[in-house]
């Protein structure tokens, strides 16, 4: 794929220019100013309104483990990978177009249910994953449409679920784990309505009960969520990708911070205290995915 603006030369200075970062603090960097900025978009109990939430206290445990005081740094979807890199990018499918330095870094790390993706990995360091999802179709309760039965493979439950949905239309919303580029949905082939929203993915569903769209893409943390805010008003068809990971970002610059924290994402599983954030903001959730909370 062919890139505009400076094509692959553009790209591989951008990135050069990310790996070593001016701005972006590793670890020592971190504990010379004192403060961990945390990155965070309110959203799915990853972060919450309150400031609480899964990343929330993930990230201020890091904190404390490596001496400094925390400190949540609010963002969107839209600005938080640039927050974190202090520059702007453009996007084509998997490759990135960077112009480094063209804006302020605002925080160390990235931590609100941010999910692992091939364009994502060029830009960011990721952590081991924290939490797993999976994007699924969802429609409002009266639909006449029903959930696709399990199948041995989930490719064929995805298969199933994007025949249902054929061309009705489906809200979605860019550069998300909602944005339906990422699984090779596009305009041409479905009837997409985009949703730009005014804070977060926490007013998709609204959006479809005020009848924006017949269907919505979700993610499996929100949707645990939502089938308790909205009990009886909407309900799942089936997935439209496979099982996803969601980790912590950071900048390529900084892979001492992100070992620092890899360590203390360890201890967290031995000694229980993941477990129990786990059941805190998500009960129910290990249903959905046995084999990533039954791993050692």
């Amino acid at each position: 794929m062919r890139l505009c603006g400076g094509g692959w030369r553009g790209l591989a200075a951008g990135l050069a220019l990310l790996a070593t970062g001016a701005g972006a603090a590793d670890l020592a960097a971190v504990r010379q100013a004192g403060v961990l900025r945390h990155l965070g978009v309110r959203y799915a109990n990853f972060v919450t309104a309150d400031g609480s939430g899964f990343d929330a206290e993930l990230v201020q445990g890091f904190a404390k483990s490596i001496g400094v005081r925390y400190q949540l740094v609010t963002s969107d979807f839209y600005n938080v990978l640039q927050d974190l890199l202090g520059a702007d990018f453009a996007r084509e499918g998997d490759e990135v177009r960077v112009r480094a330095g063209s804006r302020p870094v605002r925080g160390d790390l990235i931590a609100s249910g941010l999910t692992v993706l091939p364009w994502r990995q060029k830009l960011v360091l990721f952590s081991t994953p924290t939490f797993p999802s999976q994007v699924m179709l969802v429609t409002r309760a009266e639909s006449a449409v029903k959930r696709v039965g399990k199948q041995a493979r989930v490719q064929d439950e995805i298969a199933q679920t994007r025949a249902v949905l054929g061309r009705r239309s489906l809200l979605v919303m860019e550069q998300t784990c909602l944005d339906p580029v990422n699984y090779g949905m596009t305009s041409a082939s479905f009837d997409l309505r985009r949703h730009k929203p005014t804070s977060n993915l926490d007013e998709m569903v609204p959006a479809l009960l005020g009848g924006a769209a017949e269907f919505v893409l979700l993610d499996v943390p929100d949707v645990v969520l939502d089938l308790q805010r909205w009990a009886g008003r909407i309900q799942v068809v089936g997935p439209i990708s496979e099982v996803q990971d969601l980790a912590v970002a950071f900048p390529k610059s900084s892979p001492q911070l992100r070992s620092a924290f890899e360590a203390y994402l360890a201890q967290l599983r031995r000694d229980g205290r993941y477990d129990r954030l786990v059941d805190k903001y998500y009960p129910g959730i290990r249903l959905y995915f046995p084999a990533f909370f039954n791993r050692p």
